[in-house]
């Protein structure tokens, strides 16, 4: 191993033994059609007076919050609603969303959406009670006080926020895109109702379904694996493997729906407890450097890491053929792994998704890499370690070839 790598692995070694004794939280979840009409009815039971629902202004376009709101009214509750969260949400939707609540006397916070909501709606709730700056909160376990009752209500199946320890911010002032970790950020309950993804055009189904699958392949052959994780990723894979690209053609399937909303929990179950690797590091800084959505970032960088780390987790991408059904179970690990690697590319190309990243600019590349290495090493238990030719070898294939 390269020397400098040792303290790297030193610390993978220290961190996994506190991941297995570190007590995470879950959440309690309603599943299925129309779940979300019964929800207020769980939060009624926490006291609350007041709610603030944090959204953004496509789903209230929409009418999708309609009869949650009218569940929440006739529960005997009142609610304000912050609908400015952005796709990456930004340090200004935060001192929205926190004004909104103190001006209106909240004494909650409902996510309702996406990835981008709740993640918007965790970092919010953590203001109420903790008075530091956003920076301040990034990393690992730097929330110090409790927060306010926060549930989830997601409407995308990807980024399973509703299950994490984590959510994910942008600074817009230098374009810096970063997570902050916290077991005070795992919402009290959340609800998983298919009726709301219904509406998601195949695209953003696409993009957001494999957002789940990286966190799912993350978890699972990174160093902080655990029976309760490998379970969770195991299941959440073989779903998503068996049933996304389904789902993309028929979209008004509830069974399909609900199966992806249970993945991508699953997968964020998962992941809050092993982490993520080089492929989350790399669409973190995608999309603060160019505003590149999360879920399509991951899906294009996600078969050129694995190709990256292959000779590393050879054994665990093996085993994650064989459980999703991809391949002959008794080939050997390495060809198994290069079914996999290839089923994840042909599953792209089926769902429109391309292999490069077109915003992407090779005069970046210097300084994405920094960036990117200095996100995830030592943090994230990558089977491989990267180092900066390694990366900037890796971000030179994501380019388009005209931008080259």
């Amino acid at each position: 191993m390269n020397l400098k790598k040792i303290p790297y692995r030193a610390s993978h070694t220290v961190m996994k033994g506190a991941m297995k004794i570190l007590k995470m939280p879950v959440p309690s979840t309603l599943v299925g059609p129309g779940m979300v009409k019964r929800f207020p009815e769980i939060i009624k039971e926490c006291k609350i007076r007041k709610i603030l629902v944090v959204t953004d202004k496509p789903l209230m376009n929409l009418g999708l919050l309609d009869s949650f709101l009218n569940a929440v009214k006739n529960n005997q509750m009142e609610y304000v609603i912050y609908d400015g969260v952005q796709p990456n949400p930004t340090f200004e939707n935060i001192k929205e969303g926190l004004l909104l609540y103190k001006q209106s006397d909240c004494d909650a916070v409902v996510a309702f959406g996406g990835g981008s909501s709740l993640d918007c709606a965790k970092i919010i709730a953590a203001r109420v009670t903790n008075d530091k700056p956003i920076e301040k909160m990034k990393g690992l376990f730097k929330i110090g006080h409790k927060l306010p009752p926060y549930f989830a209500i997601p409407t995308t199946a990807g980024t399973g926020s509703e299950a994490t320890i984590a959510a994910v911010i942008t600074n817009s002032t230098n374009h810096e895109k970063f997570a902050i970790n916290d077991p005070k950020l795992v919402p009290l309950a959340a609800v998983l109702d298919p009726e709301l993804t219904l509406g998601l055009p195949p695209s953003l189904t696409a993009h957001t379904g494999m957002d789940a699958l990286t966190h799912a392949i993350e978890a699972y052959i990174g160093w902080y694996d655990t029976p309760f994780v490998r379970e969770k990723a195991l299941s959440a894979t073989q779903t998503i493997i068996n049933d996304l690209e389904a789902v993309c053609k028929n979209g008004s399937d509830l069974g399909l729906r609900r199966n992806m909303l249970v993945a991508s929990y699953e997968a964020g179950v998962a992941f809050t407890r092993a982490y993520v690797g080089y492929v989350h590091a790399i669409a973190h800084n995608l999309g603060g450097f160019y505003g590149v959505p999360h879920g399509f970032a991951n899906a294009v960088t996600l078969p050129h890491v694995l190709e990256f780390s292959k000779k590393n987790a050879a054994k665990k991408l093996a085993d994650l053929a064989r459980f999703a059904g991809v391949g002959d179970p008794a080939e050997s690990d390495n060809i198994l792994t290069m079914h996999f690697i290839q089923k994840i590319k042909e599953m792209n190309k089926n769902m429109g998704i391309p292999s490069t990243i077109d915003a992407l600019q090779i005069k970046d590349i210097p300084e994405l890499s920094a960036r990117i290495l200095k996100e995830a090493n030592p943090t994230y238990p990558v089977p491989r370690i990267m180092d900066y030719n390694d990366c900037v070898n890796l971000l030179s294939n994501l380019i388009t070839p005209q931008h080259l």
